[in-house]
């Protein structure tokens, strides 16, 4: 491909919030303040305890959501009896502001009873609004402060299937006065914009069913562009219109593309279950888009946990080795140390300054220090007596885990 010289510089956009922050403590949306697994608002103890401060720990339903945070409320989607609940409680007791319920009958798909029917979509508050994707595809608006529902909508009208296989993962993402989402299932749906406000229908681009991946924003040459995997491509489409830019034929086993993307300077890093880990730049030549890789590296690649960038070193959880921790040199893509191996089925990262956090399924968090040479652990807490799939959020020294059923915060303190 012939070089194009020009400079594009890509960045990560973060959803703006209308509500009050209190020390920079909003964990809005999937993967934090701007879907990258990366919080600046951590504050790491003087001395690490022997075991975390529980605060407190409320029933609130099956699922994978994931909990977010904004000001002193706590947002949870999950599913209680045959029921998708909406609910809000107060960050520093967790009683129940509000709660919102409506049926929902679903069906897993046999390879994946063990998850259950709850949903897997996190939610994403925006300008005092919430926003809810439900696992068979119910897209909802809610008054944030109160719980009135402000609009809501299903697809069964427009695709044959309102979810993917193994039921809706991907988490919505607002900008710019539009709620993103993929809607459909397997073979037949659309990414779609709706305006945030009243939920009419701006722009539709159909030409895949989704992925299990959730979106992020990027911006090149000036135009801010939506980047996610849907079922068998990662695309990139212009956030103001909806118009493809370019495509990536991208397919995993079983159909499986789940991997959020994250941003190292000029690069998209990607990987798939059984994929390489692949970095690549956009570049703009007159009015076409194009796509160049930059890198690859075939010893790590990721099935259903997604990386973190910190520095220049990329953190995350290989699906090899029975789960493998792994830290590549971003710049390049060269593996600066991989771990033994057998560290869980998933786990949930998060760069906080020189530690990460990873989360794994086996309700461990693990304290590590950010380096180039090794895994170095500083800490090992247990957070819960179940499973732990959803992704924790961060609140100031406090975090927020969600098991099977329960939520849970708790304090470094």
């Amino acid at each position: 491909m012939r070089p194009v010289r020009h400079l594009f510089i890509y960045t990560v956009l973060s959803v703006m919030m209308t509500a009050a922050i209190a020390g920079g403590q909003d964990w809005s949306q999937w993967r934090g303040p701007a879907r990258d697994g990366v919080t600046g608002s951590f504050r790491p103890p003087s001395a690490w305890p022997d075991k975390l401060k529980l605060r407190w720990r409320v029933p609130v339903g099956i699922g994978h959501a994931s909990p977010v945070v904004s000001g002193k409320r706590v947002f949870q989607f999950s599913r209680q009896d045959e029921q998708e609940v909406a609910a809000c409680l107060d960050l520093e007791s967790g009683r129940v502001l509000w709660r919102d319920s409506y049926p929902v009958s679903y069906t897993m798909n046999p390879a994946a009873t063990g998850h259950g029917k709850g949903p897997k979509s996190t939610p994403v508050v925006a300008g005092n609004k919430l926003y809810t994707l439900g696992i068979s595809g119910v897209l909802s608006c809610y008054d944030a402060s109160t719980g009135k529902v402000v609009w809501r909508k299903e697809f069964s009208k427009q695709f044959k299937s309102t979810s993917p296989l193994y039921g809706v993962a991907m988490s919505p993402i607002v900008e710019g006065g539009l709620v993103i989402a993929h809607v459909g299932g397997q073979d037949g749906g659309a990414l779609m914009a709706f305006d945030a406000e009243s939920g009419r229908l701006k722009w539709t681009w159909n030409g895949d069913g989704p992925g299990y991946a959730s979106p992020i924003l990027v911006e090149a040459a000036g135009v801010r562009q939506v980047v996610t995997q849907t079922q068998q491509n990662i695309i990139g489409v212009a956030l103001s219109t909806g118009r493809l830019l370019w495509r990536i034929p991208f397919s995993t086993e079983y159909v499986q593309n789940i991997i959020t993307p994250v941003v190292f300077k000029q690069m998209i890093i990607l990987s798939g279950v059984d994929k390489e880990t692949t970095a690549i730049r956009i570049v703009k030549s007159g009015a076409s888009w194009q796509t160049e890789q930059v890198w690859k590296n075939d010893q790590v690649s990721m099935y259903m946990s997604s990386p973190v960038v910190s520095g220049h070193l990329l953190v995350g959880l290989s699906h090899k080795k029975k789960g493998q921790f792994f830290c590549l040199d971003a710049r390049t893509g060269k593996t600066l140390w991989t771990s033994e191996g057998r560290d869980g089925d998933n786990a949930a990262i998060i760069a906080a300054g020189d530690l990460i956090l990873a989360l794994t399924t086996d309700a461990d968090l693990i304290v590590s220090r950010k380096s180039a040479s090794g895994l170095e652990p500083v800490k090992r807490y247990s957070v819960a007596e179940n499973a732990t799939w959803a992704h924790p959020a961060v609140a100031g020294n406090q975090i927020l885990i969600k098991d099977v059923s329960n939520l849970a915060l708790w304090s470094f303190d």
